[in-house]
């Protein structure tokens, strides 16, 4: 990775996250900016080994809904033949607009997360998200329509190169 400068705008955030001392007491280097329209999604990832295993997401715009995954386990030879159903969430986290996610630990370390790609995220009382005690938007029965999503997701890679790379012909 190589070092740029943020825009005055998103640096702010990049301080007040890294005041959180979220990164083993050094400040946050990098910022991923995302956008969703509304029925786009990303399918489960992990984020790998090049970042300190601790993310954090700013959600501005419209809400969406964070899936965590159990990751897949090799099959063998015959399961590349067969098609695979698409996974079920372990769980999911209602990500309302103005609102900080922090994914650490096993949760960074030893799950897959996705975004379905839907309009309306349909909350069934019997099951609403575990964070849904914080988030007013959680009601049982609740039918929320996705708008634009935009994602800040701020986090540190420990290794930089500490100068500047100069790009010719």
């Amino acid at each position: 990775m190589v070092p740029e400068r943020l825009p005055p705008w998103l640096q702010r955030y990049v301080d007040k996250v890294s005041d959180l001392n979220l990164f083993g007491g050094l400040p946050a280097n990098h910022v991923l900016v995302n956008q969703y329209l509304p029925g786009e999604g990303i399918m489960p990832h992990e984020d790998g080994p090049l970042y300190y295993p601790t993310i954090s997401t700013i959600s501005l715009g419209s809400h969406t809904v964070l899936d965590l995954y159990q990751p897949r386990q090799a099959e063998g030879d015959d399961a590349l033949e067969q098609p695979r159903p698409p996974p079920r969430p372990t769980t999911s986290l209602l990500l309302e607009p103005r609102s900080l996610l922090v994914l650490r630990g096993s949760a960074y370390t030893c799950l897959l997360h996705g975004i379905a790609a839907t309009h309306v995220d349909v909350l069934d009382g019997a099951s609403l998200p575990p964070n849904s005690p914080a988030c007013p938007l959680a009601q049982p029965g609740a039918l929320l329509t996705r708008g634009t999503r935009v994602s800040l997701t701020i986090r540190r890679v420990p290794r930089v190169l500490r100068t500047s790379l100069l790009l010719s012909k």
